[in-house]
């Protein structure tokens, strides 16, 4: 325990210290880990408001990291239209696990975004096809960006179609990302004839009715369901699903909030037809893509140990380098 007090760190902060590449690194140990039994099972709890709702994500680091973290993220949908807010506001506290001290306090967002895109990148690595050139990116906010440069570096990307009900967006995503990446980005309005020409899907949107259909995904294609990280969420047919081989981050949690959740409710699945959570790929105990053809789904609702893997790096680092300021709140 730091006797200076619990260490403060700004968004800004976390920016500076978590790298995409080592956001990536660290949620594949971290599934790694977990399919190797070395991490015990994590914990979600969540609170329903007017407008929006919290959730709280906990989880333990094996020991020799020593650390309980949990994130409080709060998701407004409306919160850039009505307030100028982020739809995802929230804070991420580390514990130290022998004493239960409360070593930091860090924003959640950056956080929150790179390591939801590092596991659909993890996720992708293992089980799209290695030739993957073709991608379609269904929201083109912050988490669309960062999802588009996590897969850019695990695939070899040509082009992008970029889809988002707000065209502005769409425009904006093209601009910036085609010169960082050098890659052709096509905005599109007509959906399903992108999907089907494309190796690649993530859908990263707030949608609550499914937009992507099961006659629009071609044989071999891998889709990264994001959005769906609550039970009102939905962005994939229940149908397509039923049909794929679907891996999750977490099954009892995507049977909970996922788009798993909504195929299991209407009937279409149960938790039994999951093939597998990625922890279990990752580790090698089980094969990932089977053959070139089949459609393989990625359920990602987004689990305590990416956040306590990214949070934690976050902290070793801005300790080693003297980031952040103190506060003791037990003063």
């Amino acid at each position: 325990m730091q006797s200076e007090g619990t260490l403060l760190l700004q968004r800004n902060d976390v920016a500076e210290l978590l790298s995409l590449k080592d956001c990536i690194n660290a949620v594949e140990k971290i599934f790694r880990w977990q399919g190797e039994g070395k991490v015990p099972a994590s914990g979600i709890l969540g609170v329903k408001a007017a407008r929006g709702g919290l959730h709280v994500k906990a989880g333990l680091l094996p020991a020799d990291k020593s650390y309980i973290v949990a994130k409080l993220n709060t998701n407004f949908p409306g919160n850039l239209a009505q307030f100028a807010l982020p739809t995802i506001q929230g804070l991420i506290v580390l514990y130290d696990s022998e004493n239960g001290a409360p070593l930091a306090v860090l924003d959640s967002i950056e956080v929150t975004i790179k390591r939801t895109a590092a596991a659909s990148a993890v996720a992708a690595k293992y089980l799209a096809r290695a030739n993957s050139s073709i991608g379609t990116i269904c929201g083109c906010g912050q988490q669309g960006r960062a999802q588009l440069r996590a897969l850019h570096s695990v695939l070899p990307l040509k082009k992008i179609y970029a889809f988002d009900l707000d065209e502005h967006a769409v425009r904006n995503f093209a601009a910036e990302l085609s010169d960082e990446l050098r890659l052709a980005i096509e905005p599109v309005r007509a959906l399903p004839a992108a999907i089907r020409e494309s190796d690649i899907c993530v859908t990263c949107t707030t949608s609550r009715e499914f937009f992507v259909h099961k006659e629009d995904v071609s044989p071999g294609a891998f889709i990264a369901a994001v959005g769906a990280d609550d039970e009102n969420k939905q962005e994939i047919d229940p149908a397509l699903l039923a049909s794929a081989k679907v891996v999750t981050d977490s099954v009892e949690q995507c049977c909970a909030i996922g788009d798993l959740h909504h195929a299991i409710t209407q009937g279409m699945m149960r938790k039994e037809s999951v093939y597998a959570d990625l922890s279990e790929i990752v580790a090698g105990r089980k094969p990932g893509r089977a053959s070139e053809e089949e459609i393989i789904i990625f359920d990602s609702t987004g689990i305590a140990i990416e956040d306590a893997v990214a949070a934690t790096a976050v902290y070793e680092k801005a300790c080693a380098a003297r980031i952040g300021s103190h506060f003791d709140f037990a003063a």
